[in-house]
């Protein structure tokens, strides 16, 4: 005890326990606001029937206004503490007071993000791009008066000689500003995330974002290969951002087989019993039978010509849905379709539109290419057949046949 009290007696040691005690105590309150006061306030903004306190405490704004009280209180307790020199003051003064602009500036900023957040549920008008003007013009005079704060000089004539040399800085760091307003467009408007995966043809980038800097943005590409992209070109030109196809968690399969249109035809009344018998066209043969029944005996003894009947395409088609429909790697609540595109001259094209389950690559592309083998496979069974460009074996049998006609006129 007699030895805390010798040291208590000391002018300098005195000096420092308080200034510890000072900051102890400001750490204990920011503490007491994180743990205590913060929690309560979240309960009394769930149980309010108003929506304007859920966003304000979602934005931040609460929390970011509870990290000023801690500085505060160190700044407003320096005066209490004994032996401490006038200088020594106004310099921890300077830090302290530098700490809470620094913390007003983001609380701020919350403020304005919250008051997007507020007029997007009110109306669709934008007004982002006003605020983020806001949030520069108020991050910009905060710098300028935090330094201005620490050197102890007023803040008038540093932004007065900002304006003066804004020509030359703007000369010499146009590159810096423009990532700089890149950075805060795609931070601000969530455009671009580490781990995104990316496509920027422009650039030759095609892979994921390993890195985000104020000048460059990097993507490792798929072959390994890294492609730096300026930041400000990521604003200014377009690309794609795959993020929302995992965030759906589901990937869209869209491809087409090609079915060559001389096999398209009527089908007969024994393939109609054929396709009766598979289990995904059961249900379908019985009620299109009924139908074509019905409409076909509506019209009398018609001509044939006249009358409706199934084709081997059409119920090739509906096997395909079904197939599609039944598969358990496929997203039951987005899109899927199988349908029938504009023939271009390159046969009939019968497009598979859906969505996979999963959105990991190697297991769609195994998935995708099982629904295709099967259906490439089971066309015959249907009559159809695959269009495809004469290849150089159908060259030669054509030529084959061809001779072989000739030797028989000759013979």
């Amino acid at each position: 005890m007699e030895f805390v009290l010798s040291i208590w007696q000391q002018p300098v040691a005195k000096r420092w326990l308080c200034i510890f005690a000072l900051l102890l105590g400001a750490w204990l309150v920011g503490i007491f606001f994180r743990r205590l006061v913060l929690p309560l306030i979240r309960l009394i903004v769930k149980r309010t029937p108003w929506l304007w306190d859920d966003v304000l405490f979602e934005a931040g704004v609460f929390k970011r206004f509870a990290r000023i009280i801690p500085p505060l209180i160190f700044y407003n307790g320096l005066e209490y503490v004994p032996n401490l020199s006038e200088r020594a003051e106004e310099r921890l003064s300077s830090f302290a007071m530098a700490i809470i602009i620094l913390f007003l500036m983001r609380a701020i900023s919350a403020v304005l993000i919250a008051a997007e957040r507020l007029q997007h549920h009110k109306t669709d008008r934008p007004i982002k791009g006003y605020l983020q003007l806001i949030n520069i013009l108020v991050y910009m005079i905060g710098v300028v008066v935090i330094i201005a704060t620490l050197t102890q000089r007023e803040a008038w004539p540093l932004l007065s000689g900002l304006g003066a040399l804004s020509a030359v800085l703007l000369l010499v760091f146009k590159d810096t500003i423009l990532g700089f307003v890149a950075s805060v467009q795609l931070s601000s408007n969530d455009m671009l995330r580490i781990g995104d995966w990316i496509e920027m043809p422009s650039a030759g980038a095609d892979g994921d974002v390993i890195d985000i800097s104020l000048h460059t943005v990097k993507v490792r590409n798929f072959d390994q290969t890294i492609t730096t992209i300026p930041t400000w070109r990521m604003i200014s030109e377009s690309y794609k951002n795959w993020r929302g196809m995992f965030d759906a968690g589901g990937r869209r399969i869209k491809r087409s087989i090609l079915i060559d249109a001389t096999s398209v035809h009527f089908i007969t009344a024994e393939e109609t019993q054929k396709f009766a018998e598979f289990r995904l066209l059961d249900r379908y043969i019985r009620a299109k039978k009924q139908e074509l029944l019905e409409w076909n005996e509506a019209l009398g003894k018609a001509s044939p010509v006249n009358q409706r009947r199934l084709t081997n395409l059409g119920s090739f088609r509906t096997y395909a849905q079904a197939y599609i429909d039944t598969h358990k790697d496929i997203h039951r609540s987005m899109p899927c379709m199988v349908r029938q595109l504009a023939s271009e001259g390159a046969g009939i094209p019968i497009e598979v539109y859906c969505f996979t389950s999963t959105t990991a690559w190697v297991r769609y592309e195994r998935i995708q290419g099982d629904i295709f083998d099967h259906l490439y496979a089971i066309l015959p069974e249907f009559g159809l057949r695959h269009y495809q460009k004469p290849t150089g074996i159908d060259v030669r049998e054509a030529a084959f046949r061809s001779s072989a006609m000739a030797a028989d006129v000759d013979d």
